[in-house]
């Protein structure tokens, strides 16, 4: 029962993804101005999401297991290969940078909440909760990057979302049945997931949430980190 209940989490976290694509499809808000807001404000929904899970969620939990020299180096790393995944798409100028990166959360993530739910850690809900709340703005995001730079429809975009769904729970069963027994190893995808999530809040959100004139987009940042809160303090 326990193996289902974490399978049916992970697969709503994922779900956030062809959501997210959704509403992204809803276009000219008038007046103008409120578009622009609402899409950066979504953006920055997602940036205080994925803060609040590295906050409050990753790196916790990821010290728990490793002396300081290993968990640097795990948490530096996800961050280089971030980075390095980042030079890569830039060099070969794909219009998949967004959802690449959606997907680098989305694993590792999943894989930690099935092995945080097999360690008997109270805060793999939690995860599961900050997990769909970041992946729909960036699903959102991801959305409008693929249609402004390709052909691919609407209902096509939203279905290859959908199907991406269905790696949370495999990952998750991954982490549930394999790595349960090796609780260093779970700290260090956790905080190599914690450094990707944080190079790409810079690299590839915070730019993104800015309008000029506009001061809406920073509080959606906040209120993605409240909500952050409200879970960690509702199933702590």
């Amino acid at each position: 029962m326990l193996l289902l209940h974490i399978l049916t989490l992970t697969l709503l976290a994922g779900l956030s993804m062809p959501f997210g694509a959704v509403l992204a499809c809803v276009e000219r808000i008038r007046p103008r101005w409120l578009e622009q807001e609402f899409r950066h404000s979504v953006i920055a929904l997602g940036g205080g999401a994925l803060l609040s899970a590295v906050a409050l969620v990753l790196v916790p939990d990821g010290l728990e297991h490793l002396d300081t020299a290993p968990a640097l180096f795990w948490f530096v790393l996800g961050g280089m290969i971030f980075l390095c995944i980042d030079v890569l798409l830039n060099h070969f100028k794909t219009s998949a940078s967004q959802l690449v990166a959606m997907l680098a959360d989305f694993v590792p993530e999943s894989i930690a909440l099935g092995a945080t739910f097999a360690l008997g850690g109270s805060n793999g809900l939690l995860l599961a909760l900050l997990i769909g709340l970041q992946n729909l703005p960036e699903g959102f995001n991801a959305f409008r990057e693929l249609r402004h730079h390709t052909d691919y429809s609407a209902r096509r975009i939203i279905l290859v979302f959908a199907l991406m769904a269905l790696l949370g729970p495999m990952a998750a069963w991954l982490g549930y049945v394999w790595l349960a027994d090796y609780p260093a190893v779970v700290s260090s995808i956790m905080l190599f997931a914690a450094g990707g999530i944080l190079y790409s809040v810079f690299q590839d959100i915070a730019p993104q949430v800015k309008l000029a004139r506009h001061w809406g987009p920073p509080m959606g940042a906040v209120l993605g980190f409240a909500l952050g809160i409200a879970g960690h303090m509702l199933t702590a």
